[in-house]
């Protein structure tokens, strides 16, 4: 199915005459078509070898070096999130426009604005998804919105090719290739778009009516160098179950708090996987995202910043469905994390270009945002272990493996350090209004178990199986309940 405008077979050409592997075939450099390269394996066994050798010849010492390191990491990291839960107050943090500024801009002609749906085998959210974009408040013959669909996918397929589309739909059938990425769908709908503006929405997204205009309004009124505006994501399921709810409880911190602060600041962010808004031109000259990246959001809001541009948050709201089945979720999680490896050593791979390209500040961002996150949860379940052994055994060697300062300093992390990420995450919750989960965010450290089980697949993933891309599973709730 295409739209009036568009006949099947000149479509079919389109699509046929767009390499979505592009940016990894002209700037292999910046892509994860090669997770590691061979210079970055030499690092990675000489570090090994000489941990290997360190623990031979000097196990006490050694050990104490680690935890010294890992302690001092563990307060940066705490004194990091403090420093950026503060500039999201600052009047910069997030752009705001009210019904009446919207209001305002009438009468004017509206831009095209481009949607791209990438679905894999989920029919049973087509009907939602169709009323979502119906929904939107935005003029109908500006916009352009594209389905993405793998031609295999027959059964979704089916249903979009049975459904009634409405104006400006068009069903884009994405040709079997490797790898089976979301990014590589998005290429194909990058390079066929209409629009002036951009955005990703998934399968199960319900956006608020009004934000398209309020993007557009955002991109008019910000910097030219401006190129990207990431809206807000939140559940409309919290209360099916407490898994439901500590995501909920850490997307609220996550995009009301954090990333605003980190547009403040001025700093990296790493997008959102959707309701990202772009300029189509410079997106396509960018070359889109990884095909080969299973995070490709964040990877591309590194990529923005080392090209001069900048991100900017809006208040608006997209809802999704909050994954509730513990499986997935870890699934989900593992492939999010193995993103943030794969992003991690991709701009790794020349470190004194990467910091020449984004100045001292943002190189600090970046090691903290993106491979902070990943060693903290790799580590995580080290110290706890310890701590349990210790409380419990309270063996001689634990206890020569923290010396007075390192103790001190160790008590402090456990302590305040887990003090202060509980207590943000109740800021997320107060700041979203969702009172009912501060009872629950103060139980989060039983969910950073399993974030933790989720980093130690993803490690293991980016060595065995880098571009596996384990789908998130949509539709298994009918409960909406946004409070």
């Amino acid at each position: 199915m295409t739209d009036k405008n568009d006949h099947g077979g000149e479509l079919r050409k389109k699509i046929a005459a767009v390499d979505p592997l592009e940016l990894s075939t002209k700037h292999p450099e910046w892509s994860a078509s090669v997770p590691i390269t061979p210079a970055q394996k030499r690092v990675v066994l000489a570090l090994f070898l000489l941990l290997v050798g360190s623990l031979a010849i000097s196990p006490l010492r050694t050990g104490q070096l680690l935890i010294a390191f890992c302690t001092i990491f563990y307060m940066v990291l705490t004194i990091y999130k403090f420093i950026v839960i503060r500039a999201s107050i600052a009047p910069n943090a997030s752009i705001n426009y009210s019904p009446e500024d919207i209001a305002a801009e009438e009468p004017r002609e509206w831009p095209i604005y481009t949607i791209l749906i990438p679905m894999y085998k989920e029919p049973e959210v087509l009907p939602q998804m169709v009323k979502a974009m119906t929904d939107m408040d935005y003029p109908a013959d500006k916009k352009d919105i594209q389905f993405l669909l793998e031609e295999d996918d027959d059964l979704t397929l089916n249903a979009a090719k049975a459904m009634h589309m409405p104006q400006g739909f068009r069903i884009i059938e994405i040709p079997e290739s490797f790898p089976r990425t979301k990014p590589k769908a998005c290429n194909i709908g990058l390079n066929i778009a209409k629009g002036k503006y951009l955005v990703i929405y998934d399968a199960e997204d319900m956006p608020e009516k009004d934000q398209l205009r309020k993007a557009v309004m955002a991109f008019e009124k910000s910097e030219e160098k401006v190129v990207c505006i990431q809206s807000r994501l939140n559940y409309y399921n919290p209360k099916q179950n407490i898994l439901t709810r500590w995501f909920t409880a850490e997307y609220s911190t996550w995009f009301d708090l954090q990333l605003p602060g980190l547009a403040a600041l001025n700093a990296v962010i790493p997008l959102g996987g959707t309701s990202n808004h772009f300029k189509t031109g410079i997106l396509q000259k960018l070359m889109g995202w990884d095909a080969y990246n299973v995070t490709e959001d964040c990877d591309l809001g590194v990529r923005l910043v080392r090209a001069g541009y900048a991100t900017q948050m809006l208040t608006t709201t997209t809802w999704e469905e909050a994954c509730s089945h513990l499986p997935f979720w870890i699934k989900q999680r593992t492939r999010w994390q193995k993103g943030y490896i794969q992003t991690w050593f991709v701009h790794m791979r020349h470190p004194v270009l990467l910091l020449k390209e984004i100045g001292l500040v943002n190189y600090l961002h970046y090691h903290l945002l993106i491979g902070g996150v990943t060693f903290s949860v790799l580590v995580n379940p080290i110290f706890w272990i310890m701590a349990v052994v210790w409380f419990i055994f309270k063996p001689v060697g634990v206890a020569m493996l923290f010396p007075g300062p390192i103790f001190a300093a160790g008590a402090f992390c456990l302590f305040a350090g887990n003090f202060v990420f509980v207590y943000v995450t109740l800021l997320g919750c107060y700041k979203r209004e969702r009172d009912s989960l501060l009872w629950y965010a103060l139980f989060t450290p039983v969910y950073w178990v399993f974030m933790s089980i989720s980093g130690w697949r993803a490690m293991i993933q980016f060595f065995r199986d880098p571009f596996v891309w384990e789908k998130t599973q949509h539709g298994l709730t009918k409960v909406k309940d946004e409070g």
